[in-house]
């Protein structure tokens, strides 16, 4: 059996697995189905189970039986919008020129101080840098996802939204080098090359596809590349160093996607 690695955690896996195939089961996934394809990427059955009953307790996951009545789960309408937001993540073309900046300024009061690392979290996860203390920033195509997240939250009543241009003084290359660390999320897009590059090349080698090798390479893929659009908002090309490793990491993980999605979906049965 294949082992999953310390990078691909069972919880993570199984919110992968519904957004790449759970979506186009006719009903809810049996608890059965989910032990299966789960196993064929190294998860045993007691980890589905309570990953399963965590994601039930987030509100993600909801039980429901399937037409020919085994226990099942389906996704939450919360858990929807988060994979629609997601998708538009994670297979959105590049940056194409300039698109300005939303701004996220927000001022929470001491005795709510909680509140304040809730909403400092949203937004780096969301994919915001640090202006400046209680002033953050990301491409302005983030306005939308944005608003609808801190209204889930409750946290809007704190922050104010502005669309905006950087005008100086100092270069914006220079402002976005301060506004988010480059070097940790190049790290992390090396990662993900050295991770699936190779598996990559491999395929290209091949003239079959068969079904559960390309369900099990295109669910780790696509399992550690759904983060990386968030930790990176995805800057215009102009705005980073030479030789940045997002295009590349962007390009391989498309074509995985293209060459192994599909056949993939053999294995799940949809």
């Amino acid at each position: 059996m294949i082992i999953v690695s310390d990078q691909h955690a069972p919880r993570s896996l199984i919110v992968t697995l519904y957004g790449a195939y759970g979506r186009d089961f006719p009903g809810p996934v049996p608890v059965a189905e989910l032990i299966r394809l789960l196993a064929a990427v190294g998860v045993d059955a007691p980890s589905v189970r309570s990953s399963v009953s965590r994601l039930k307790r987030r509100g993600l996951l909801l039980p429901a039986r399937t037409a020919e009545g085994a226990a099942g789960y389906e996704l939450s309408a919360d858990a929807q919008k988060l994979l629609q937001n997601g998708d538009r993540r994670m297979y959105a073309p590049p940056p194409d020129g300039d698109e300005g900046w939303v701004l996220a300024v927000f001022s929470v009061p001491e005795f709510e101080r909680q509140k304040r690392h809730i909403l400092r979290s949203r937004l780096s996860g969301l994919g915001f840098g640090t202006a400046a203390p209680g002033v953050w920033i990301a491409p302005a195509r983030l306005y939308e996802e944005t608003r609808h997240a801190l209204h889930q939250l409750r946290l809007d009543g704190y922050v104010d939204l502005f669309r905006g241009e950087h005008l100086g003084f100092a270069p914006t290359t220079e402002a976005v080098a301060r506004w988010w660390d480059l070097a940790a999320l190049a790290k992390e897009h090396e990662a993900f090359l050295d991770r699936h590059g190779p598996v990559l090349t491999a395929w290209r080698t091949r003239a079959d596809t068969p079904s559960e090798e390309a369900y099990h390479d295109y669910l780790l893929a696509l399992d550690s590349w759904r983060h990386l659009p968030y930790t990176d908002p995805g800057l215009p090309a102009r705005l980073l160093p030479a030789d940045w490793p997002g295009a590349r990491s962007a390009a391989v993980f498309r074509e995985l996607h293209e060459r192994l999605r599909d056949a993939g979906a053999g294995f799940v049965g949809v």
